[in-house]
């Protein structure tokens, strides 16, 4: 093995491939948008046809208003012509995004985001790791580690789904690694703070979730920030985040989102 050569490639493809977060983290991104848009927009499709659709008016109004709300202030250039939102039946409280423009929302996050300013919190977290491309990372990331050539050919879209941090693995979604739940936290505070949504209700969310027992594990072995880690963050950000809401506020950014 010409170990030399290999070295080259390598740091060719690092400095290729290398590109900066909306937060200014530096990333390793080796698939283009493209790929991770048909990857997201493909996982999506399995899911709607294995997950029940909630097709109720005043549930699928209520969750459009707020994620219009915050695409309208939200800068995306992977390549998302439309967005596309599903509420499903699932008692579980969550929700994701996957490139492509594909939003989930299951209808066990609405006792737990009981306002709209916190399931803006919630959906602005999830447009982050979209914009952010962490999908697209931890493709790459799997690339790396495992060597493959082109995992976006070699995954089938159960595993395609995971991937991307939305797969099912017992019961429970897939994580993103703490620096992306962290990253994404940031984003969505910003964009819903831009919007016009109480960033303050961020806090209240995580406040809720902790209420759930949602981690109770030892923050060093999860993936996750712990809850107490997450709302430390949120507040360090939080006087900015006001300004910018006092400034959506003022130039008429008052979404009126009710269930």
């Amino acid at each position: 093995m010409n170990y030399k050569n290999l070295f080259y490639s390598a740091t060719v493809i690092f400095a290729l491939s290398c590109q900066t977060s909306p937060t200014g983290r530096k990333q390793l991104l080796l698939v283009k948008d493209p790929d991770m848009n048909t990857m997201g927009v493909q996982a999506f499709e399995e899911m709607k046809k294995k997950t029940p659709i909630d097709t109720g008016e005043a549930v699928n109004r209520y969750v459009n208003c707020i994620v219009n709300a915050e695409l309208q202030v939200t800068e995306d250039d992977t390549g998302v012509e439309s967005w596309e939102v599903v509420v499903f039946r699932d008692s579980t409280p969550n929700a994701f995004a996957l490139p492509g423009g594909k939003i989930g929302v299951h209808t066990g996050i609405l006792p737990v985001a009981k306002t709209a300013d916190q399931l803006a919190a919630v959906l602005g977290h999830e447009i982050g790791h979209v914009i952010a491309r962490h999908g697209n990372e931890r493709v790459s990331q799997n690339q790396i580690a495992g060597g493959a050539q082109s995992i976006v050919k070699a995954l089938g879209k159960d595993q395609a789904a995971g991937v991307l941090g939305a797969g099912m693995q017992y019961g429970v979604l897939l994580p993103f690694s703490r620096t992306h739940e962290s990253e994404a936290d940031i984003i969505g505070l910003d964009i819903m703070s831009k919007s016009g949504f109480d960033p303050k209700e961020s806090v209240t969310l995580w406040k809720n979730m902790s209420a759930l027992g949602g981690s109770k594990t030892n923050e060093f072995l999860s993936t996750h920030p712990s809850d107490e880690t997450r709302i430390k963050q949120l507040n360090e950000k939080m006087s900015e985040s006001l300004q910018k809401y006092q400034i959506a506020k003022s130039s008429g950014k008052q979404p009126n989102c009710k269930l």
